[in-house]
């Protein structure tokens, strides 16, 4: 009895063919540098940010109370349901683009268009938002040792800090030139790109794990007595806010074609990095709850305040000059993800070859770098926070239900390719992530809605002007070569 075939598909809908992927073309392949370590330090680099330096204390404060943890355990058992998708995915296609390859090899053209377009924005909007959050760090570093800068370069217009006079410019310079400082990080080569992404990863482990000693000795458990102040509804809740602290494993997998032995190393890189960045997030968690009561965390610098309100003001100040630093890694990885996305999309016609084009020595897609980090520091110097941030929620959410989607799809009609790495509880685990995902959608707001629309429109219309007739799988381009 043979084994159902996924059929090719016309128009639109036509599909890469996953038995002749290969790792070719367009512009030359990208260097295979990446471990498994280096690999799953990029990933922790993606999952652990502000989520654990800021957004447990806020919501920790407004959402769960001690409860957070719970919050943390619900969000990473919904993210874990996604992890496993991407893991069969990543040990089966070692190739660059994460879910926009995906979606192009088992759902179609267009759906893979969609969702790489997607990327494109939300990836470019993650650098920036965290970008201006570090930033504000910065600001408060600079008043704290008594430089005074111009008040131009201190904020975005229309943001109070860095207030200008009257008709004059303003831009958050810090956080343009920080997106800038990656794009030519990335520029360098993988190979030192990932050591400088592993060491900072090591540092902001080591910061974390020195608030999970030092604050064990400050536990004091009456503070855990509500353990749900706002209710059980409350943790679920904060579930929803710190979602988006627990992917980035999804970008991650954009570096398949980097990997050394992608097909062994990235499932489990996908499966390590989600897995030590939970434990530490528990862990975290339960200090901070347990050193104050939950009202008095603050939203903004939890753990630095936390210290300071049981005496050990230095060691605050310490844990956030090593926020700063940890928080760099998420620029990182996210800017390395979108510029992967981008240049998988070139290589297949989708967008101009132009931007497929590898550094000869480097072997890293430059131009496409390049255009990312111009374009992420725009953001971040011009949008106040809160702007950017809209930006960045909907369409991961997106690209999960698709890969738990594709992934169904996949192991029913070509249960004959071989996998790396299977996920488990099929169908029901990935149907978990879909159902998540399509339930966090809810909690956005009508206007990320009516943004998200605007740009898939825009994408449509260049997709059908150009991306549909110079695609390598439109049988009227014969020549692959076509520039």
């Amino acid at each position: 009895m043979t084994s159902p075939s996924l059929q090719p598909g016309r128009g639109i809908f036509r599909r890469k063919p996953i038995d002749t992927i290969t790792e070719d073309t367009g512009g030359g392949g990208l260097q295979k540098s990446l471990g498994l370590w280096q690999l799953t330090a990029i990933g922790v680099g993606g999952i652990i940010g502000a989520g654990i330096f800021s957004l447990a204390g806020a919501v920790a404060n407004e959402k769960a109370g001690p409860a957070v943890l719970i919050s943390f355990l619900i969000a990473g058992i919904a993210s874990a349901a996604a992890a496993f998708s991407y893991a069969e995915f990543a040990g089966m296609i070692p190739k660059a683009g994460s879910a926009y390859t995906y979606g192009y090899a088992v759902l179609g053209e267009v759906v893979g268009w969609l969702i790489g377009w997607d990327l494109l924005l939300e990836y470019t909007a993650i650098v920036a938002v965290v970008a201006i959050g570090i930033s504000g760090y910065f600001n408060e570093l600079v008043g704290f040792i008594g430089l005074d800068l111009p008040a131009w370069m201190m904020g975005a217009p229309g943001t109070e800090n860095g207030a200008a006079p009257p008709g004059s410019y303003k831009i958050n310079l810090f956080a343009a030139l920080l997106c800038l400082l990656i794009a030519f990080i990335l520029n360098q080569g993988m190979k030192s790109a990932a050591r400088f992404e592993t060491f900072l990863v090591y540092l902001k482990v080591g910061v974390v794990l020195l608030v999970i000693v030092v604050g064990a000795f400050h536990i004091d458990a009456g503070n855990y007595n509500p353990f749900f102040p706002y209710g059980i509804s409350g943790a679920f809740a904060g579930a929803a806010t710190v979602f988006f602290a627990v992917f980035g494993y999804d970008a991650m997998s954009t570096a398949a074609e980097e990997s050394k032995d992608a097909q062994r190393h990235m499932p489990k890189a996908i499966m390590y990095s989600l897995g030590i960045s939970m434990v530490l997030y528990v862990l975290a968690c339960l200090v901070l709850t347990g050193m104050i009561p939950f009202q008095q965390i603050s939203s903004e610098s939890a753990f630095a305040s936390a210290f300071a309100d049981v005496g050990l003001p230095v060691l605050g100040a310490i844990i956030a000059i090593g926020a700063i630093l940890g928080i760099l890694t998420v620029l990182f990885t996210f800017m390395m993800g979108v510029t992967r996305v981008g240049f998988a999309m070139s290589r297949d016609g989708l967008l101009p070859k132009w931007f497929a084009k590898t550094h000869p020595v480097r072997k890293v897609p430059s131009r496409f770098t390049w255009l990312i980090g111009i374009a992420s520091a725009l953001i971040a110097g011009l949008l106040p926070i809160g702007e950017a941030a809209e930006l960045t929620n909907i369409g991961i959410l997106l690209a999960f239900v698709i890969v738990c989607a594709a992934v169904i799809v996949l192991r029913y009609k070509r249960p004959d390719l071989p996998r790396g790495f299977k996920c488990p509880g099929m169908p029901i685990v990935p149907i978990i992530g879909i159902v998540f995902s399509i339930w966090l959608v809810t909690f956005l707001a009508p206007e990320t809605w009516l943004r998200f629309a605007a740009w898939f429109a825009i994408g449509l219309a260049i997709y059908f002007a150009y991306g549909y007739r110079k695609s390598k799988l439109n049988p009227a381009n014969t020549d692959s070569s076509e520039q």
